[in-house]
This record gives C-alpha cells, structure tokens and sequence, in this order.
C-alpha cells in the first residue's frame, strides 16, 4: 500500500514544515509515503470562493484514479481515537488497497466533485485547524496508528 498527502498550496510557516518533515522520515519506516502538492491557484484575490473550491478540486481529482481510496481530512468527518484510526489503517492495509489519498484541502474547503469522489472523510477533531496545522496533526496521527499497528511504545493508553 502506498500513503498520500494531498495538500493544497505550500506549508509557510518554517516550524510546520519542520515538523510534519520529520513524522514523514518516521512515517516511511514503516510505508512508502509522499506528498502531493496542488498549488494554490494564481490571481485568486477577486475570485468567489466557490470558484476556488471547484479549481482546487479539479486539480485534486487530476492526481486520484478511479481505483485509488480517497479519504478527506473534513471538518465533518467521522472523528476517531487513535486507537481506532489504526485500526482503520490496518482494515485498509488487510483489503490490499494500493492507493490511499488522504486529502487536505485549501482554506475554503472542497468542491461538491470532491465530497461525490470521496470513499470516507475523517474529522481530526471537534475543533477548527488551519489547513497548514492539520498537516502536522495528520502525520503525527499517521505515524501514532503505524506505531499501534506494530506494537511499539510510541502510543500510552
């Protein structure tokens, strides 16, 4: 199974970027793991922010096939406890499913193609993250379920 990030628009700040670097180096111990960079779209000042939606989720869906799992990290999601995310992973892993496309979207959110391609979405919490802070949760989290799935003392319960 090969894991994606998708992430609209750059990580800026150099505290973030420094964070989610190293749960990806801890991440691909255990899994090959990238990610995937869908720039933030050009002269987007005077732009509705349904456009914004639909142009972001355009190019979202350009990196996705249709037989590739596509999970939205959204706000609405199904909220799980760590525990329960690595057991989801490891359902995931058990189906020998190739492809994962987790999905962060840009500051507005998706698209409704988006929300109709999606397979799950998940809720990294009750609470509002920024989408440059949910990246750095996410990867902890990943990294936090592949250690639960190993059996290593990385989660305390």
């Amino acid at each position: 199974m090969k894991t994606n990030l998708v992430i609209v628009g750059k990580t800026n700040e150099k505290w973030l970027k420094a964070g989610i670097d190293e749960y990806l180096n801890r991440i691909e111990k255990y899994i090959p793991f990238s990610i995937i960079l869908i720039d933030d779209i050009k002269n987007r000042t005077n732009m509705p922010e349904m456009m914004i939606k639909i142009k972001e989720g355009e190019m979202i869906l350009k990196k996705i096939s249709p037989n590739d799992m596509m999970i939205l990290l959204d706000e609405n999601g199904k909220l799980f406890s760590s525990v329960e995310f690595a057991d989801f992973i490891q359902k995931q892993m058990n189906l020998s499913v190739r492809n994962i496309f987790f999905v962060i979207g840009g500051a507005y959110g998706f698209s409704k193609a988006v929300y109709d391609r999606c397979n799950y979405k998940i809720s990294l919490s009750s609470m509002t993250f920024s989408h440059q802070l949910a990246r750095l949760v996410f990867a902890e989290q990943f990294y936090r379920a592949l250690t639960i799935i190993n059996n290593e003392p990385y989660h305390n319960e």
